[in-house]
């Protein structure tokens, strides 16, 4: 694929003068994420952009004829969120792409996961999306992929980008990139919809909250796809139109007020099914019949037998925050059970080593073998509906027995006062130590004393921790338990978040 100058840049105009040395502190452990004018701006995403172009172009013109980029071309694909900051970014870090002597493929306002899908698809170096998800509105940033939509971390190329983008030692180049707008859909929808046998959905009601989001103009496009293949499905649109303002709030299902207008909306319609997405919807949070919101943990279990019922003794890839109900699905389904740290990066390095056909992290990131080993925020509700169909039987009846069986806390999150996040950790296996409990250290502290545990984690991306508890079929010892540590934690000065 040859691109030609098809479009032009607008609004942002690139410095052409030296670049002085600066800290850019909006690095996380696997995305760029800041406050508007605060640490990011748009010279920041030219520096970034530029960074990202010229290590990506230098990797593909010195790689070997056996590495894996030698059928790729000398481009960048990139889109951007609702965000009525994130165009302008998008223009600043094309502008660095350009100037780096790197062609751009630029997707328009998009989801993450269409960035995912593209990179791949166009054979690009690599991809960014312009987002800040479900952070508060004067938030934005970018999350990165390499070739073949692999991830990027501080410990694998994230780092030597924010070192490069820093420094502002940029190769000159005498060729500029060349820019061109493809805002198709068409593969990528078609892509999503293999994922589903539309002859074997039987008439169904949903509600979709899109949040004001990015995921209203893919929703349209799978519900015409839905309605062309002759499938029943009725669907109900919530907060649909995107809009940069978020004037019902921002899309964050995470947080228990959100919940309320999808919840009320399956129940006045008595609807099927309720379904949530974040600002670039690359997670999704399911509503049962009643409107009961649906923790993540219980869908990656319903997802995993799913997965092993189509193709049996594959691998399912999990994290550690919460996992009764899922090892307890993968060994009664026969499937692999592969345990990963939790975090995009971290869950697609592992799905890529063991071959998984499917992951899941309790924080509704699904990711799927056949999708680049990506996560989407779309693929998951489709599945759903096929279950549903399949099975005759509703959400509820899906997930309670599971629940019953494996009781959870959800995910209380506290924020520190007193101590670090490593001393409230160590401090806590102490505690703890006289009961020899079984434990990990994969991600945080995991304690497991046969019939609780718990998870303690360090947030990546906020200054907070992370406390999950579960129990075997025993609510009131859960209780018991949740109580006990939450009252601990608060005598070590971290209070709820």
């Amino acid at each position: 694929m040859t691109l030609s100058t098809t479009a032009t840049l607008s609004g942002y105009q690139p410095p052409h003068t030296e670049f002085t040395p600066i800290t850019i502190d909006s690095f996380k452990a696997y995305d760029i994420r800041g406050e508007l004018g605060v640490n990011l701006n748009e010279d920041i995403a030219y520096r970034i952009g530029r960074a990202f172009g010229q290590i990506l172009f230098q990797r593909y013109h010195a790689a070997d004829a056996n590495e894996d980029m030698t059928n790729l071309q000398p481009a960048i694909v990139i889109g951007s969120d609702i965000r009525h900051s994130s165009e302008q970014l998008k223009q600043a870090t094309i502008a660095g792409i350009i100037d780096a002597g790197v062609d751009v493929i630029d997707l328009g306002m998009t989801g993450t996961e269409e960035v995912y899908f593209a990179t791949t698809h166009y054979h690009a170096l690599g991809g960014i999306e312009v987002t800040a998800s479900h952070n508060p509105i004067n938030y934005n940033g970018l999350k990165l992929v390499k070739e073949h939509s692999k991830p990027i971390s501080a410990d694998d190329g994230l780092a030597e980008i924010q070192q490069l983008a820093e420094s502002g030692q940029f190769t000159a180049n005498a060729n500029k990139g060349k820019l061109q707008v493809l805002t198709d859909k068409s593969a990528y929808i078609n892509h999503v919809m293999s994922f589903v046998d539309t002859d074997k959905l039987k008439p169904l009601k949903l509600v979709i909250n899109s949040g004001n989001g990015s995921a209203g103009p893919v929703v349209d496009l799978l519900i015409d796809k839905l309605a062309q293949a002759g499938a029943p499905i009725e669907v109900i649109k919530l907060h649909h139109e995107p809009d940069g303002s978020f004037p019902n709030g921002i899309p964050n299902p995470m947080i228990i007020a959100n919940r309320d207008a999808t919840q009320q909306t399956v129940i006045e319609n008595k609807a099927d099914l309720g379904i949530a997405f974040d600002g670039d919807f690359d997670r999704c949070f399911l509503f049962d019949e009643s409107g009961e919101f649906i923790d993540g943990s219980y869908v990656v279990g319903m997802l995993a037998q799913a997965f092993l019922n189509k193709y049996p003794g594959e691998s399912i890839v999990y994290d550690p925050r919460v996992l009764y109900n899922t090892e307890a699905v993968i060994e009664t389904h026969a499937g692999k059970a592969v345990i990963s740290k939790s975090g995009h990066s971290f869950i697609k390095q592992v799905m890529r080593e063991s071959g998984a056909v499917y992951g899941g992290e309790m924080s509704a990131h699904h990711y799927f073998r056949d999708f680049c080993y990506c996560d989407s925020g779309m693929i998951p509700w489709l599945l759903t509906i096929e279950l549903l169909s399949i099975t005759g039987k509703t959400l509820s009846e899906l997930v309670t027995g599971c629940i019953q069986a494996y009781p959870s806390s959800g995910e209380l999150n506290f924020r520190l006062t007193t101590h670090d996040a490593p001393t409230i950790i160590s401090a806590i296996e102490e505690k703890f130590s006289g009961e020899k409990p079984a434990k990990s250290t994969l991600d945080g502290l995991s304690l497991d004393f046969g019939e609780w545990r718990f998870n303690l984690r360090a947030s990546n991306t906020e200054p907070l921790i992370r406390l999950n508890i579960e129990a075997r079929g025993d609510e009131n010892l859960l209780a018991t338990k949740t109580q006990d540590i939450q009252q601990w934690l608060a005598g070590q000065g971290a209070v709820p978040a």
